[in-house]
């Protein structure tokens, strides 16, 4: 866990009442939320909402269908106390569900044919360790990858395009962060906030107080802030012109899965992602030594309220990155330098994290598993790491990620034939050190950063990899 003060998020954290205890559609659940009325306002995009019945519905229907549900609840608690019945939570296996979608019979091609058939794709060499069966990797798709290379070691259905939750602000990360400098100041207005989905997971910004750019970047990395989001956003020209630039921020990266709806990645109708393009921004976002230093930082101290004097007050943040700041059922995974987490109700669990062992780097995207147990899509991300550095040399790619479009192909896929020499060409600046992947990595956070702490208004503390060993180029900021 990270050092310093952390409070809880009730109370001085954020404006408002807490919301209720239980999980509403729609709504984030990877950090505490609030129900601000001052700043969230009924969301349009949800689906939920729309489809709910009217409050005289409701009530008309209560009083017989509360009659039937209690049978059914002493019905249930009769045959549990009898052993009859036995919670698949309780027992630890994974969660059925008889209605859990399947993958498409055809994806996207792009990085390889095999990257584009359902089911998982993994091709070992004699010797290779065994990939974790299905019980231990329930998530619907996931990947893990070579950072640098590209290489894709393995994949479950990586094109399958889900809903992307919190792990959508690395592509907003990517397209915004360069436009400003860190040490800018702005002074917070109503209209920043507003739009803001109910249930949004807050850091806790006000109106009327000033905030660095550093402060906003730490609030979005840190507490999957969609308060910060926005307030960058209209910074940015406003959420409108924030989405057309992530939009075409991606087409850039060849993530042809993804189309983007709201920059916070908040629950909204057809807005997805995929595994595969979500390792193509965290691999982008990387190569940005800013984007480094935020998606690796354990915990800090954020901006309050004035107190007597104008002084401003601070309090303590954690990042909500379990392989990162670890939690009490879990320790940091060795060697984690990012990069960011993300959970709704219509996503489940998001995660895409990057890790260093000796002078390897891998990335690992997993998204929503279906065995519901308490940080699940971590622990499902940290078995397809160790399994990554472990298998690294021993398999066969299965594909790549692809550089963008001014690097690659135009397409992104592999190809036909007669584009060999271009292919060949491509797949070795993805392989050098100068390539699209090789220069950024594990982060500059391991040499860089640690200049940087004598210069941020607060203290801030990183979970650091193995001093940094490639040199090349680094492009953003």
């Amino acid at each position: 866990m990270g050092s310093g003060s952390i409070r809880r998020a009730a109370g001085a954290l954020f404006r408002g009442v807490l919301s209720a205890s239980r999980e509403k559609p729609g709504t984030f659940t990877d950090v505490p939320t609030t129900s601000c009325a001052s700043t969230a306002s009924p969301d349009p995009t949800d689906l939920t909402a729309a489809a709910a019945p009217t409050a005289p519905a409701v009530l008309s229907a209560t009083a017989g269908h509360a009659a039937r549900l209690g049978f059914r609840l002493r019905t249930a608690a009769a045959l549990a106390v009898s052993g009859l019945v036995a919670s698949p939570l309780l027992a630890g296996t994974a969660y059925a569900d008889p209605k859990a979608p399947a993958p498409p019979a055809k994806m996207s091609q792009i990085g390889g044919d095999r990257l584009g058939a359902p089911g998982v794709q993994v091709a070992p060499k004699p010797g290779a360790p065994k990939l974790p069966g299905p019980d231990a990797l329930t998530a619907r798709s996931w990947i893990v990858s070579d950072a640098e290379t590209g290489k894709v070691l393995a994949a479950k259905n990586p094109h399958w395009r889900l809903a992307p939750a919190s792990t959508l602000k690395m592509l907003f990360a990517d397209t915004v962060l360069p436009k400003f400098p860190k040490d800018q100041k702005h002074t917070v207005k109503p209209a920043d906030l507003a739009g803001m989905g109910i249930g949004s997971s807050l850091v806790g910004i006000k109106e009327n107080l000033s905030y660095t750019v550093h402060d906003l970047w730490l609030g979005v990395f840190l507490r999957s802030g969609n308060d910060a989001v926005h307030t960058l956003s209209s910074m940015n020209g406003g959420t409108k012109a924030t989405v057309a630039q992530m939009q075409q921020r991606a087409k850039e990266l060849n993530a042809t899965d993804t189309h983007v709806v709201t920059p916070d990645g908040y629950d909204a109708p057809g807005q997805v992602s995929s595994a595969y393009d979500l390792s193509l921004f965290a691999r982008a976002g990387l190569q940005n030594a800013d984007f480094r230093e935020y998606c690796s930082t354990a915990s800090a101290q954020f901006p309050g309220d004035k107190g007597k004097g104008g002084k401003r007050a601070s309090f303590g943040i954690q990042n909500t990155n379990r392989l990162l700041s670890g939690d009490f059922d879990m320790k940091p995974y060795p060697g984690i330098a990012g990069v960011k987490n993300g959970s709704t109700t219509n996503a489940g669990s998001t995660f895409t994290g990057v890790a260093q062992r000796g002078d390897r780097k891998l990335l690992v995207t997993v998204m929503h598993p279906e065995k519901r147990e308490h940080n699940e899509g971590y622990r499902e991300a940290a078995k397809l790491l160790d399994w990554g550095f472990a298998a690294a040399d021993k398999v066969e790619p299965v594909g790549r990620l692809v550089g963008p479009r001014s690097e690659d192909d135009g397409t992104g896929a592999v190809g036909p034939k007669d584009k060999k020499g271009a292919q060949d060409n491509n797949q070795a600046s993805l392989d050098s050190s100068g390539g699209s992947g090789g220069a950024w990595t594990a982060v500059g956070v391991a040499g860089g950063t640690l200049a940087l702490l004598g210069a941020v208004a607060f203290a801030v503390h990183r979970r650091r990899p193995l001093p940094e060993r490639v040199r090349g180029r680094r492009s953003g900021k």
